[in-house]
């Protein structure tokens, strides 16, 4: 039991973060996707 204690602080927390900032930088990338594709618009 102590191993899958230890082996989910060690693993689990990680984990945790990189979704959490994956989720967040989500967002960001779509915004800028949208105004990539917007370029071609604003340059005429």
């Amino acid at each position: 039991m102590e191993t899958w204690v230890a082996f989910v602080t060690e693993v689990g927390f990680p984990i945790a973060v990189t979704f959490y900032l994956l989720h967040r930088i989500e967002g960001k990338l779509n915004d800028l996707i949208e105004s990539i594709h917007g370029l071609p618009d604003r340059m005429k």
